[in-house]
């Protein structure tokens, strides 16, 4: 059975798991020694489930210690769960909207006859109390507090300025995008290509950049995966690739991201990627800039070093004057990568912070041995989670992506035979290898089909072959391609013509004679006679 990714699980299916993760991560913390037969009872009981059953969640939840372990495997309909038909969730959504977020501020208990009422009235068989539960689980707290006029509930889930605080490195990250205040360049005509978006990842304890994503491309949850990617994994090899000597000791995952309420941020494969890996998310209020502080500071700070670049845009008009970013651009989008991560890791870092007094590499090394460092137990399937994916037929030639060919000797199982479509999961950053999900639920890595091509990202592949295109459509003979095509168009006109003619009156069509004194001594050869080789002859 394929093991699916936390985006393709049934909403039902997920809420359960979500549910039984939270009860059997509370039940560990409290009962970290040997747990008593009542213990297991107890859990056995709030979970709805037997006591054999319940020790054998807790095996699955300490062997991966993911939401996904837990989701129910059968086939068919979960014991104790109905999956909701639209008119019956149309119905809760109503309900919800109009019952219950109002000032009244009515109980569940009210919600869930509302509910029953209204499906009863209609001819349908009512949700369970449960269900209604989860669907109210699923709106987020502030905003159901703020509707229902809930007072202490927006206060306390509400920051202040200045009120967001962490005692320790990794308790809480937060995460924004911001387009660069410079012009870079293509890297092989070096003309200006347009202003890059980076994404900044922060510790809000330390003020540690925990990592960063540049790209071409406008915010997505794509840009966001991929700086948490690079905040959660090791950074060694990526210095090591950009030629950077300095240090970046931050890796993890973080317990809270603290982030804007972008599209990006509330997609439900970033979500459910964060849930099952255990990262809670927290959304600042929408329209308050003020509660994502540290990070729009840190975010200042860096694009204050690109005004000292070529090609920078300055933060407003009146400091831009006359200079003309586009023509003194000169960095590539790699090159300005570069200088960032140099930026970040031997300057900004070992700078005196403002409000630390100190440089925040000394506060993370203050409380290094105290971090618990926290990493994905399956640490490949953490990284595909959070790649983007395309579905690709396997076909005998390989796995075909953006115009560039990809195999792998393990593919060759499958060939003929997997007539469904492959999911295909690919890093923009090093498009040299994919993973292909075979018809097992297994992935395989698969790299260039060349071998000998160098590796490139997914924006200089597209951007080449845009060129290549585009140089391909210059070198196009319009004229002759026409010309062509009407004499083609007057030999098969004239073809039919005589033809016609020819079977209408039956007139014999005149061979044309060929006039043997152009060819030399070359004439016909009668094959039925012999013809004697020199071999023959004595």
């Amino acid at each position: 059975m394929i093991d699916p990714f936390p985006g393709e699980v049934d909403e039902a299916l997920w809420d359960e798991a979500c549910r039984r993760a939270e009860a059997i991560r509370g039940f560990l913390i409290r009962r970290s020694g040997k747990v008593a037969a009542g213990d297991m009872t107890l859990l056995a009981a709030e979970l709805e489930v037997s006591r054999a059953t319940a020790f054998r969640l807790i095996k699955l939840f300490r062997a991966r210690g993911t939401v996904m372990s837990l989701v129910e495997r059968k086939p068919g309909r979960p014991d104790g769960r109905r999956m909701l038909d639209d008119k019956r969730e149309e119905i809760i959504r109503t309900s919800i909207n109009r019952f219950y977020l109002n000032k009244n501020r009515p109980g569940v208990s009210q919600l869930v006859r509302d509910v029953q009422t209204s499906c009863v009235s209609a001819g349908l068989k009512p949700p369970h109390r449960r269900t209604i539960e989860t669907r109210l689980e699923d709106i987020d707290l502030q905003k159901r507090a703020k509707r229902r006029g809930e007072i202490e509930i927006v206060k306390r889930t509400t920051a202040v300025p200045g009120g967001l605080t962490a005692s320790r490195p990794l308790q809480i990250v937060q995460v924004d995008h911001t387009k660069a205040d410079i012009f870079v360049v293509d890297e092989e005509t070096r003309q200006p290509i347009g202003r890059p978006w980076l994404t900044l990842a922060m510790d809000v304890c330390s003020r540690m950049v925990t990592g960063f994503y540049l790209t071409m491309d406008a915010p997505s949850r794509l840009s966001t995966s991929l700086c948490l990617l690079h905040s959660v994994f090791d950074k060694s090899p990526w210095l090591r690739e950009r030629e950077i000597v300095e240090q970046w000791p931050v890796a993890g995952l973080p317990e809270t991201l603290h982030v804007d309420n972008g599209s990006d941020f509330r997609s439900r494969a970033f979500k459910r990627g964060c849930d099952d890996a255990g990262v809670a998310i927290d959304w600042r209020p929408p329209g308050e800039p003020r509660f994502g502080g540290h990070i729009e500071r840190l975010i200042g700070t860096q694009m204050g070093r690109l005004h000292l670049l070529p090609g920078t845009t300055f933060s407003n008009a009146q400091e831009l004057g006359e200079y003309d970013s586009k023509r003194h651009s000169a960095l590539t989008l790699r090159e300005l990568e570069r200088y960032i991560a140099l930026d970040i890791v031997g300057n900004y870092h070992h700078s005196i912070h403002r409000t630390l007094g100190r440089p925040p590499i000394a506060v993370w090394r203050d409380h290094e041995g105290e971090i618990p460092l926290r990493l994905p137990q399956d640490r490949m399937r953490f990284w595909l989670t959070f790649l983007p994916e395309q579905e690709r037929t396997l076909q005998p030639t390989g796995i075909h992506l953006f115009g560039m060919r990809y195999w792998s000797a393990a593919l060759s199982a499958d060939v003929g035979t997997a007539n469904r479509r492959l999911l295909v999961k690919y890093d923009p950053r090093d498009m040299s290898r994919v993973f292909v999900r075979r018809p097992s639920g297994n992935f395989v890595e698969a790299r260039y089909a060349d071998l000998t091509l160098a590796s490139v990202t997914l924006h200089e592949a597209l951007a080449a072959r845009r060129t290549l295109l585009a140089k391909g459509r210059r070198e196009v003979s319009t004229r002759t391609i026409v010309g062509t095509a009407i004499e083609q168009r007057k030999l098969v006109d004239a073809a039919v013509e005589a033809t016609g003619k020819v079977r209408r009156g039956r007139t014999p069509i005149r061979k044309a004679k060929v006039n043997d004194s152009d060819w030399g001594s070359l004439r016909g050869i009668d094959s039925s006679k012999p013809v004697a080789f020199d071999e023959d002859i004595e």
